[in-house]
């Protein structure tokens, strides 16, 4: 409307109910909603009231019940998998559980798996001693051809896969380590209890990657599903190196929590 100074004044209509808030919903600025997010949003509704472990009608049913092309309920779905919130099991897709939390701490993989009131386990892939190469040597700080050890295995919770470990350390640490350390048990505690080592402090780096046909394979995850990999390098009480250990964790299945104070 013109004011009588050659300037016009808009109001913007006031937000609808669903937009409201801090967290918008994933609705763009023009208000126009894409068909798929539609759709996510009544599937949500369908993963409510199904509960966990229950189990999505078929595709087509599920496009006949929307009115959509299937394609259009894929993607739908699609997101809600990556999301964690299904999970593809052969033909089926179900509702998922709530995912793990793991703090960022010296805190092992069995400790914060049992805080959750799952059962940790790890299955073997292989427990091999070989000679350092350069970057592995000068991470170790040992001299390059020293003898380490690598532990592989994968990690699961309740019996599901959900992420891959690969342990570097020198053999000089823990000479037996074939022979007295059992695969399914917790490493750390294994160093601290039977070794006598103690964790001084690790600095780790975590960003998000695809896995490897290989690793998707042992973790039982789709290629293209997003991982998130941790890359850590450990010192004992004295400051010496101990390990380098590679963290791949199922992307849907796991989250992270880190408690923040104030600097100084």
């Amino acid at each position: 409307m013109d004011n009588g100074t050659g300037s016009s004044r808009r109001t913007a209509s006031p937000p609808s109910e669903a937009v409201r808030g801090p967290v918008r919903s994933g609705i763009p600025e023009h208000g126009r909603l894409p068909k798929y997010y539609a759709v996510k949003g009544r599937l949500l509704d369908l993963v409510d009231e199904l509960g966990e472990g229950g189990s999505l009608p078929a595709e087509r049913d599920l496009a006949a019940r929307y009115g959509v092309a299937r394609e259009t309920l894929r993607l739908a779905l699609r997101e809600l998998v990556l999301e964690g919130r299904l999970q593809r099991r052969g033909r089926r897709t179900v509702v998922a559980g709530p995912k793990l939390e793991q703090p960022l701490s010296l805190v092992s993989y069995t400790e914060g798996v049992r805080r959750q009131g799952r059962v940790p386990g790890r299955r073997l892939v292989a427990l091999e001693r070989f000679p350092a190469d350069a970057a592995l040597a000068a991470a170790l700080e040992v001299p390059s051809g020293e003898p380490v050890w690598h532990l592989e295995r994968v990690l699961t919770a309740d019996d599901e896969r959900i992420g891959l470990e690969s342990t570097y350390l020198p053999v000089a640490r823990a000479p037996r380590l074939d022979q007295d350390f059992d695969p399914d048990s917790s490493f750390y505690a294994h160093l601290r209890e039977r070794l006598g080592i103690d964790f001084g402090g690790a600095t780790e780096r975590i960003e998000t990657v695809l896995a490897t046909p290989r690793e998707a394979l042992l973790i039982g995850t789709p290629p293209g599903l997003p991982m998130l990999l941790l890359n850590r390098s450990s010192r004992d009480r004295d400051g010496r190196p101990l390990e380098r250990v590679r963290l791949l964790y199922r992307g849907d299945r796991f989250s992270f929590t880190t408690e923040l104070r104030p600097g100084g």
